[in-house]
C-alpha cells in the first residue's frame, strides 16, 4: 500500500519543549520549567465574563473574522499601545491562538519557493509552517554577543531575489531579546529598500522589563507591509481559551479571513467574548502578572550570577537562556542529565534552531516558591558537575 502521508508533513520534526514536558509528567516530585505558559488563573472578571455569555445562551458561530465588538476593542487597544490605527471592519482578524495566524498568513503570503527569513533561536512553528506553506526558511543564527537581537548586517546578508518575509519575534521566545526602536528603525529600512513584508509576532509585547515594546509597524512606511500577530494567552493568562489576532492590510487580512473560513470558521465564541472584557479592563491585571515576572527574572538572573552560569539578562517574556557550554556537553544531553539526576525539566536550547547549542531555555513562568527549588537543584547540578570536572 503506498503512503498515505504527504511528503512535507514527514520531514518535519516535531517539537523539542514537548518531548521533556511529556517525560516529566510521568515523573514523580520533578519540577517542570520547560512550558511557556502563566501559573496564574484567567482574572475573575474575565473569567466571568466567560461564564455570563454561555449563561446568556451566546454559544453561536462569530463572523468569521472574529466578534464586532473584539475587532473593535483589538483596535483600540493598538491604537492606545502602539499608535497605530487598524480598520476593524477590514484590517483584524481573529484567530485560534496566535499559532494559527502564524499558519494562515503564510500560507497566504507564500508562493511556492519563496523565502522565509527566520531568526533563530525562536519558536518552534516558524519554519514548519514556512515548509508547509510551500516557502523556504532562510536561517539567521543569532548571536549571544549581540544579545540574541537580529542586526540589519545580518538580515542584508541573507536577503536573496527570492526573499518575500521576514519573521520578527520580538520579546522573543525562547532568548528574552528584545529589539528597541533603534534597532527596528535600521532593519525597517532594510524591509522597504528591498520590498520585502514582516510577520512580527508579539505575543509577549505586554511583558516587556524596563522599556516600553515598540511594533515595526509603528514606524513609517511599515504599516502597509507588516502582519502584526498577537493574543490573549501570555498577558492575560489565557492560554487554554486559545484566543489571537492579526492586523495588517486588507488586501492580506481579507484573504487570512478566507483560508480561516474554511478551515476553522470562527475562534470560539465564549473566548471572544471574554477577551473583551480582558481588553477592556485588564490592564491592572497585566501590571500585576508583568511585576511578578519581574521579580522572578530578577532572581534568577541574580541566582546565575552566584553560580557562575553566564547569562544575558533577558529584556522580555518570561524565559531566560544560561549558556552550558563549559560543560562540555550538548544542551540536549546536559537537559536529560539534569532531569534524571534532579528532577527538573528545562527545554535544550536546540528545540529552537541549531544555534541555542550550548543554551538551555527555562521558564519563569512559574511560582517564586517553585523557582527556588529548582534554581537550588540546578546550583548543586552545576557544583558537581564542576568537581567532575576537575
Amino acid at each position: 500500500m503506498r503512503s498515505p502521508l504527504s511528503d512535507k508533513i514527514i520531514e518535519v520534526k516535531p517539537s523539542g519543549i514537548r518531548k521533556f514536558f511529556d517525560i516529566v509528567s510521568e515523573m514523580e516530585d520533578a519540577i517542570s520549567l520547560g512550558v511557556g505558559e502563566p501559573d496564574f488563573d484567567t482574572p475573575w472578571h474575565i473569567r466571568d465574563e466567560g461564564i455570563y455569555s454561555l449563561e446568556k445562551g451566546k454559544t453561536f458561530y462569530t463572523s468569521n473574522a472574529g466578534l464586532k465588538e473584539l475587532k473593535i476593542e483589538i483596535s483600540n487597544y493598538i491604537e492606545r499601545r502602539q499608535n497605530i490605527r487598524y480598520d476593524f471592519n477590514k484590517e483584524v482578524l481573529v484567530t485560534v491562538g496566535g499559532s494559527e495566524a502564524i499558519d494562515v498568513a503564510l500560507r497566504c503570503m507564500l508562493n511556492p519557493g519563496e523565502e522565509v527569513i527566520i531568526p533563530e533561536p525562536c519558536y518552534v512553528s516558524y519554519v514548519p509552517c514556512t515548509k508547509m506553506a510551500d516557502g523556504v526558511p532562510v536561517i539567521i543564527n543569532l548571536k549571544n554577543e549581540n544579545r540574541f537581537r537580529l542586526t540589519p548586517e545580518e538580515l542584508e546578508a541573507a536577503i536573496t531575489d527570492k526573499t518575500k518575509v521576514l519573521i520578527l519575534a520580538f520579546p522573543n521566545n525562547p532568548t528574552g531579546a528584545i529589539m528597541e526602536k533603534e534597532d527596528l528603525e535600521k532593519i525597517a529600512e532594510i524591509v522597504i529598500k528591498h520590498d520585502i513584508f514582516v510577520i512580527s509576532d508579539e505575543i509577549y509585547s505586554e511583558l516587556t522589563y524596563g522599556s516600553e515594546h515598540i511594533s515595526i509597524a509603528a514606524l513609517p512606511g511599515m504599516k502597509e507591509r507588516t502582519i502584526m500577530i498577537n493574543g490573549f494567552s501570555k498577558a492575560y493568562a489565557m492560554t487554554g481559551w486559545r484566543l489571537g489576532y492579526a492586523c495588517g492590510p486588507e488586501e492580506i487580512i481579507s484573504q487570512m479571513v478566507k483560508l480561516h473560513q474554511f478551515a476553522i470558521m470562527c475562534a470560539p465564541t465564549t473566548s471572544q467574548y471574554a477577551a473583551v472584557e480582558a481588553l477592556k479592563n485588564g490592564d491592572s491585571d497585566v501590571e500585576e502578572m508583568r511585576e511578578a515576572y519581574n521579580q522572578r527574572r530578577r532572581y534568577l538572573i541574580h541566582a546565575f550570577e552566584e553560580m557562575g552560569l553566564p547569562c544575558f539578562e533577558p529584556g522580555g517574556a518570561f524565559y531566560v537562556f544560561p549558556c552550558i557550554k563549559e560543560f562540555g556537553m550538548t544542551s540536549e544531553e546536559f537537559a536529560i542529565r539534569f532531569l534524571e539526576e534532579e528532577k527538573v525539566a528545562v527545554v535544550p536550547g536546540t528545540a529552537f534552531g541549531d544555534c541555542g547549542e550550548g543554551f538551555l531555555r527555562i521558564s519563569y513562568a512559574y511560582s517564586l516558591d517553585n523557582l527556588k527549588v529548582a534554581i537550588g537543584r540546578l546550583s548543586d547540578f552545576v557544583k558537581r558537575l564542576r568537581e567532575q570536572g576537575k
